[in-house]
């Protein structure tokens, strides 16, 4: 059974960080591209962060440069995300997906874990 559990999400201040981590099992892991969403009330779902090749290659959308981190762990089967200098818009349930390298196979999506900055 295939599972995406994310972990790390909280209450935090504006500029402060929090790393949120996902672990994934069920599936190969190196048969897909891990990423990084995030979907605020009343608003579409968003990449916030991903690799875009098995070769460790990473895109960021521009409101992420420099403020946020993916990372991966091959062996542990789990995928990072480091976020600094948070901001209140920022504020979000942040969801772990797993995207296939073959159109043949189903993308997998975790439940989210909630991100929430404020003073």
């Amino acid at each position: 059974q295939v599972h995406l559990v994310e972990s790390g999400g909280g209450l935090v201040q504006p500029g402060g960080s929090l790393r949120l981590s996902c672990a994934a099992s069920g599936f190969r892991f190196s048969n897909y591209l891990m990423n990084w969403y995030r979907q605020a009330p009343g608003k579409e779902r968003e990449l916030v962060a991903g690799f875009t090749t098995v070769g460790g290659e990473t895109y960021y959308p521009e409101f992420a440069w420099g403020r946020f981190t993916i990372s991966r762990d091959k062996v542990a089967n789990t995928v990072d995300l480091q976020m600094s200098n948070l901001k209140p818009e920022d504020t979000a349930v942040y969801i772990c997906n797993a995207r296939p390298l073959s159109r043949l196979w189903p993308e997998y999506w975790g439940q989210g874990t909630q991100v929430t900055v404020s003073s």
